[in-house]
């Protein structure tokens, strides 16, 4: 495994102690943990909205919606600052120096390919089709 999904098991091994071992149970906890991943990413004044369209997602009434808040989601998501700090935080410090890097960027323009039989661009005064593009093909 890959340093990110050792990370993740070792963040969801509370909720996976918690199964039986079933299949079901297990892709449930890891569906947990992920969720719980994803909102302690976000910045503290984005994750209550987060947590209640995940417990609205679940189709708890509000007494199960507390419960299963104060009982699973909120440890999980202290665990997951215990663990990550504020690294995955968009108002993180720091951030905005490797996140810039990770920016779509415009694609440089490029000079547009010769037709075969316009002048080679190399100024062989050659066609291009007998010049740069023989030689091209030939690699």
């Amino acid at each position: 495994m890959g340093a990110m999904a050792d990370a993740m098991a070792a963040y969801a091994q509370p909720l996976i102690d918690e199964t039986d071992g079933s299949p079901e149970q297990m892709q449930m906890a890891l569906n947990v943990a992920m969720a719980c991943w994803n909102i302690g990413k976000l910045p503290e004044d984005k994750r209550q909205s987060a947590i209640n369209s995940f417990a609205d997602s679940m189709g708890l009434d509000e007494a199960e919606c507390e419960a299963f808040q104060d009982d699973v989601l909120m440890p999980m998501i202290s665990r997951h600052d215990e663990m990550f700090g504020q690294v995955f935080q968009s108002n993180a410090p720091g951030r905005s120096d490797w996140e810039s890097g990770l920016e779509a960027k415009p694609p440089k323009a490029q000079a547009p390919k010769p037709g075969r039989y316009d002048p080679c661009p190399c100024n062989s005064g050659k066609k291009y089709k007998f010049c740069c593009e023989r030689a091209a093909r030939a690699r």
